[in-house]
């Protein structure tokens, strides 16, 4: 059955596979970790411009390296989970200075790397330099679980264990590469995690999720994701032509981003514009203020948090004196300032109505 399910495999990506990226058949390791790196936890048509851009940007490795934070964290801008980002840097620096720019061809190095996990080392491994370790990700569970019959929670410890093992028994140990590939895209056109195509599967026969109508209920899942709800009050504190910002360096979302001044707030402060106008005075003391605009109530959504909150202009007479982390930034060069999605989203869409 394994033999099998690893021949058709094969078959089915030699004869129908149709599906292509700019990175498949990619030797360059480089280009390879770049590339995985950007696809966790992003979709493969949001991530593809970024691989484009940073490729033109920091051809290699050593391009990348000598980069500033602000550079790279404003290509990065958009795509979340930021952390990836600052792994990134910190990898590529390491590469080269510590290893004279040389990505290391050895599984159990590229593993040590920062911000590499098994399944990025795996694949970085198989498709550059064809060792044999396969890649298991969130593909590769629903496929074997599904076509094995396999109850066990893929979240779970034992779970990662077993489907690892699975992962390593099925594969083509003579072209791990490309099998690797071939399972990635098997998951993600035929057997898709909704409304997969079992009617086109070239699996179908042997697989016990279709024979049985399991397909609904396989990969099983035992953890459920509660995600943490936010309100965050931004304060567009501006002069003439300067307006306050600061780099968020503690260890939480958006670290390494910009934002404009923040008040956490359990619910909208316009609940009680008492409220709104206390905090204001907290931020900026003595000095006079006029509020000239507030959004309307803002929403985004994060894996594990739901961002709420609105956007308050701010104009000052007199500029303050900031100390620390804040800093004074002229508006017409807000744009070369890396800046998360939420706030973005919002200083893109007052430039419209500009």
């Amino acid at each position: 059955m394994k033999a099998d399910f690893t021949k058709n495999l094969i078959k089915w990506d030699q004869a129908a596979n149709s599906r292509e990226m700019p990175w498949k058949g990619e030797k360059d390791p480089y280009k390879i970790w770049l590339s995985e790196i950007i696809l966790q936890q992003t979709r493969v048509e949001q991530g593809l411009g970024y691989y484009h851009r940073f490729i033109k940007a920091f051809p290699t490795i050593q391009k990348l390296a000598a980069a500033t934070d602000q550079e790279v964290f404003k290509l990065w801008e958009g795509l979340g989970y930021y952390t990836r980002c600052k792994n990134l840097l910190t990898t590529a620096r390491y590469i080269s200075k510590e290893l004279k720019g040389v990505f290391p061809d050895n599984y159990e190095k590229i593993l040590s790397l920062k911000g590499i996990g098994p399944y990025t080392a795996a694949a970085i491994s198989s498709f550059a330099y064809q060792l044999p370790h396969a890649v298991v990700d969130g593909n590769v569970f629903r496929v074997l679980s599904r076509y094995f019959g396999i109850s066990t929670p893929i979240d779970g410890t034992e779970g990662k264990k077993l489907y690892t093992l699975l992962a390593n028994e099925v594969l083509d140990k003579k072209m791990p590469g490309i099998y690797n590939q071939a399972i990635m895209d098997f998951g993600a056109v035929i057997c898709k995690p909704q409304q997969p195509l079992c009617h086109q599967c070239p699996q179908k026969k042997d697989c016990m999720a279709f024979r049985n109508n399991w397909i609904q209920q396989l990969p099983v899942k035992e953890k459920q994701l509660i995600k943490k709800k936010r309100w965050l009050n931004y304060f567009l504190v501006e002069t003439k032509d300067e307006i306050l910002a600061h780099r968020r360096n503690e260890k939480d979302i958006w670290e390494n981003l910009y934002e404009f001044v923040l008040h956490e707030s359990k619910e909208a402060l316009l609940a009680e514009k008492k409220s709104m106008e206390k905090v204001i005075q907290q931020l900026l003391g003595k000095n006079k203020f006029t509020v000239t605009a507030i959004s309307s109530a803002r929403k985004q959504q994060l894996t594990h948090q739901t961002i709420e909150g609105l956007f308050i202009h701010v104009i000052i007479n007199r500029k303050l004196v900031v100390k620390g982390q804040y800093e004074w930034v002229k508006k017409e060069q807000l744009s070369a300032y890396p800046f998360p999605r939420f706030i973005t989203a919002y200083l893109q869409e007052i430039a419209h109505k500009a």
